[in-house]
């Protein structure tokens, strides 16, 4: 996927604190570690928590011949965003977000946190161990980027534009969920082939499926090719509990799961992407499978 040289962005959807470094005051009651973030009266949901412990790449590394440049400021058009990384990130969150805008009544704006080693969130401290991940307390989306060199160098996946746009789609897809009622709805149902916690990702997989579908309408893209559906696909399925239990474990367990396999991660993307309708998103009456 290209961006429209002309298309206009809005970096003030994003808050780069790259560098700053530290914690600084937890809050929010949020423990990090063991493959996931625990907060006492909140569920995050965490689409990408490398399970095992795994440590996160705190660095930048350039992707597909473009520039990390460090100033999101300066992201303005897409012809910035076909030329850096951290442009297109820009332009993929416009993008998401314009899409959802008109899709969700009373649609709030979600700002997206680039970070470096760790943060502080409204749901408390976070590491870039966990991988990206959604407060809920908040309402942002968080993300060291180094997190896409992890998943190509540890698991195999693509990080072509639309792999790394289905990232940040699928936390989106959280955010949604959020102001739709549906994070609130349910307590401790948190592991499991066919748990609540399952579902909701699925759901949020199935969501970015969706905006994929749309993403040229919104203005800021060209329409996705085979190649751009399959790099997502890569990354959805390198992030499947199976595969990341079987590379960090060396055993899988779908009792422990909290995201769901690789083969279902990959069908709920395609079932969104196939019908582009938010409405055929409905993982919680599904029949789900190991």
């Amino acid at each position: 996927m290209r961006f429209r040289p002309g298309a206009r962005l809005d970096p003030s959807q994003v808050e780069d604190v790259r560098g700053s470094g530290g914690f600084g005051v937890p809050g929010g009651g949020i423990a990090v570690g063991g493959g996931g973030i625990g907060v006492l009266g909140v569920l995050i949901y965490l689409a990408f928590a490398l399970l095992g412990g795994g440590s996160g790449s705190s660095g930048l590394t350039p992707l597909d011949g473009r520039t990390v440049t460090g100033d999101t400021a300066s992201c303005r058009t897409g012809a910035d965003a076909n030329r850096s990384e951290d442009c297109q990130i820009v332009g993929d969150i416009n993008s998401i977000q314009a899409y959802w805008s008109n899709e969700v009544e009373n649609y709030t704006i979600a700002r997206t946190v680039f970070f470096t080693g760790s943060t502080t969130t409204g749901c408390g401290p976070a590491s870039t161990d966990v991988g990206p991940f959604y407060c809920p307390v908040d309402k942002k989306v968080y993300i060291d980027l180094g997190f896409f060199d992890e998943l190509r160098t540890r698991f195999g996946a693509s990080t072509g534009p639309l792999a790394q746009a289905y990232v940040i789609a699928h936390e989106y897809g959280h955010h949604v969920q959020d102001l739709m009622g549906i994070l609130a709805k349910f307590g401790n149902d948190r592991q499991g082939a066919s748990s609540a916690s399952v579902r909701s990702e699925l759901q949020a997989d199935c969501f970015a499926g969706v905006w994929a579908k749309h993403a040229k309408d919104t203005g800021y893209l060209t329409a996705a090719t085979p190649a751009d559906l399959r790099d997502a696909l890569s990354a959805a399925a390198a992030v499947g509990d199976d595969r990341i239990q079987s590379e960090t474990q060396g055993q899988v367990n779908p009792e422990t799961w909290p995201h769901g396999s690789s083969k279902e991660r990959e069908h709920w993307f395609t079932t969104g992407f196939q019908t582009g309708q938010p409405a055929q998103c409905d993982t919680w009456s599904a029949q789900l499978s190991p």
